[in-house]
C-alpha cells in the first residue's frame, strides 16, 4: 500500500530569520535525493560540482557549476552526485512574501515579481550572471539580520535584470492540487535512477507503486506529460552526455553503457533530446573545455 503522505519539505530558517541559507561542501550521497516541493522559492548555486538537474519535467546533466532559481511548489529532485571534494553548493530558501505582502506589491518590486513569475518554470542562469551573482550568494552565509535581507534583495535584483538565462520546465507540471502524487513519483524516479542501464518493464515499474500496468501508464502520462519509456530514455541520454564530457570511451561503448541496445536508436534519441549528434556534442564540449 502506498503511503499517501506527500513529500513536502518543511523549510525552517534559524530563529529570528525569514531566510534559510545553508551550504554543502562535500559529496552528497545518492540516497538523500528525493522528489519534493515546498512553498518557498529556492536559489541554488553549485560551485565546482556535477550531477543531474531534475526540475518538473526537465532533466539534464551539469558539469562544474550551476545557478538556478526554482519557483514555489515546483517539484524537483535532489541534485544527485553533485559535489566533488573541492566543490560547494549553497542553497537559499525564502517565501515569496518574506518581506510582507505590502512590500511585495510596491512598484520597485516589479522586476523581482516578474522574476518570481518566470521561476515557476525553473530558471537556469548562464556564465555571465553566474559569475556575478554566485559569489554574492556565498556571502549570504556570513550575513545576519537586515544585512542578509539587503544582500538577498541585491541578488534578486541582479537576477531580475539578467538576460542570459533559460527556462527549464517550460511545458511541465506541478503538484499543487494533488501533492500526494509526490510520493509515487519519488518511488518511480528512484527506481529509474537506480536501474536505467538495464531494461525496466512496465509490469516491473507498475508493481513498485502497487498499480496495474494500464493504470500506471494512464497515471504516469497524466502526471508527467510523457510516457514512461520516454522518461527512461531521457535518463539514458543524460547519462550519455555525462560520459561524453568526462571520458574518451567510444560512442558505441557509451551507447551500451547507458542501457541502449541499438546504436542507431541511441543516435536518433540523442539528437532528438539534445539537438545534435553524440559526436558533435562531444567535439563541442572539448572546444568549450579548451
Amino acid at each position: 500500500m502506498i503511503n499517501k503522505k506527500p513529500s513536502f519539505e518543511k523549510i525552517s530558517p534559524s530563529f529570528g530569520s525569514s531566510i534559510s541559507v545553508k551550504q554543502h561542501n562535500k559529496e552528497v550521497q545518492n540516497n538523500i535525493a528525493y522528489w519534493h516541493f515546498h512553498p518557498e522559492v529556492e536559489l541554488v548555486y553549485v560551485n565546482q560540482g556535477q550531477g543531474k538537474r531534475h526540475i518538473g519535467n526537465h532533466l539534464s546533466y551539469f558539469n562544474n557549476s550551476m545557478l538556478i532559481l526554482i519557483g514555489a511548489n515546483l517539484p524537483h529532485h535532489g541534485f544527485v552526485d553533485r559535489l566533488t571534494t573541492n566543490g560547494s553548493e549553497t542553497i537559499v530558501q525564502f517565501k515569496l512574501d518574506f518581506l510582507g505582502k505590502i512590500f511585495y506589491n510596491i512598484p520597485e518590486m516589479g522586476n523581482i515579481n516578474a522574476l518570481f513569475e518566470r521561476a515557476k518554470k525553473g530558471i537556469i542562469f548562464k556564465p555571465e550572471t553566474k559569475k556575478l551573482v554566485g559569489p554574492k550568494i556565498e556571502t549570504l552565509l556570513e550575513c545576519q539580520g537586515m544585512s542578509r535581507v539587503i544582500k538577498l534583495l541585491e541578488i534578486l535584483n541582479d537576477l531580475s535584470l539578467a538576460n542570459d538565462y533559460s527556462l527549464l520546465n517550460v511545458d511541465g507540471f506541478a503538484f499543487e492540487t494533488e501533492p500526494q502524487d509526490s510520493k509515487k513519483i519519488d518511488i518511480i524516479f528512484k527506481h529509474v535512477n537506480n536501474n536505467f542501464k538495464r531494461h525496466i518493464s512496465l509490469d516491473e515499474i507498475a508493481d513498485t507503486v502497487s498499480m496495474t500496468t494500464p493504470a500506471f501508464c494512464r497515471y504516469f502520462k497524466k502526471a508527467t506529460g510523457k510516457t514512461f519509456t520516454k522518461l527512461v530514455n531521457e535518463y539514458r541520454v543524460v547519462h550519455a552526455t555525462k560520459l561524453l564530457q568526462e571520458n574518451q570511451t567510444s560512442i558505441t561503448d557509451i551507447c551500451f553503457e547507458c542501457g541502449f541496445n541499438n546504436f542507431s536508436h541511441f543516435n536518433r534519441l540523442f539528437k532528438e533530446f539534445t539537438g545534435k549528434s553524440a559526436s558533435k556534442y562531444r567535439s563541442e564540449m572539448k572546444r568549450m573545455i579548451h
